[in-house]
């Protein structure tokens, strides 16, 4: 028997499709805005304290590079351990459905049934997709998991490491690249701008407002530059 894949409208992904975006969307924006903004408060807090090159750039690629494996190694982490659940749960559908399969039948019928469906169509569409595809129609109305789109830790701390490293890029050139006398408020505006496309992009992706997401991004690295600064400055003419 041949299978049909369920219609889509233009432009709108597959449901698995769509996790599988939205997880490297979670990882990589992430990554891109934790390394502007720590990148560029490591930087801007060093060129607070000297104006020489060499530290700044020091510390800039100290910061790049720990930060991205530290990124990659927390995403593989945490990815890892949400896979190794949902495949555990898998595992147990899989075992049930081999031991029990009447009562598994009457269960993701009765969750039709919640879903609005009268007894006998719940029934039958139950029996249906169980018929189709046991496993994968159980998990996903029981658990709300695709099978075949689980989580891939590899992926995701690769967009992490990867994201992170072109966000810290950003600053380290343009405070690297600008006068001595004007790097940090040209710095500043470079990484607020950064920001600022960043938020705007996640947000229509992530269709959510673009305006709050922006002044929340903005915000914050104005705030986190302005201490680091700070910061450098006091500890440079303390140590000075």
């Amino acid at each position: 028997m041949t299978t049909q894949e369920a219609p889509t409208h233009a432009g709108e992904p597959h449901a698995g499709a769509l996790s599988s975006r939205l997880n490297w969307l979670r990882a990589g924006v992430l990554g891109a805005n934790d390394g502007i903004v720590s990148t560029a408060g490591l930087v801007v807090g060093v060129a607070g304290a000297t104006t020489a090159d060499g530290p700044v750039f020091t510390a800039g690629v100290a910061g790049l590079v720990a930060g991205a494996v530290s990124m990659a190694l927390g995403e593989y982490v945490s990815v890892s351990s949400q896979r190794d659940s949902e495949q555990a749960l898998v595992r147990k559908e899989k075992r049930e459905l081999a031991e029990m399969p009447e009562q598994e039948l009457e269960e993701l019928a009765a969750i039709y049934q919640t879903k609005g469906l009268s007894a006998d169509t719940a029934r039958r569409v139950a029996e249906e997709l169980t018929d189709h595809d046991a496993l994968a129609a159980h998990v996903e109305a029981e658990l709300g998991i695709d099978p075949d789109e689980l989580t891939n830790p590899w992926q995701a701390a690769g967009a992490s490491a990867l994201s992170f490293t072109l966000g810290s890029l950003l600053p380290l050139a343009a405070i690297l690249l600008a006068p001595t006398a004007a790097r940090v408020p040209i710095t500043f505006v470079v990484v607020l701008l950064a920001l600022a496309l960043t938020g705007a992009v996640s947000a229509k992706l992530g269709g959510s407002r673009v305006g709050r997401a922006v002044v929340r991004l903005v915000v914050g690295g104005a705030v986190a530059m302005a201490v680091t600064f700070g910061i450098g400055a006091l500890v440079g003419g303390v140590a000075g």
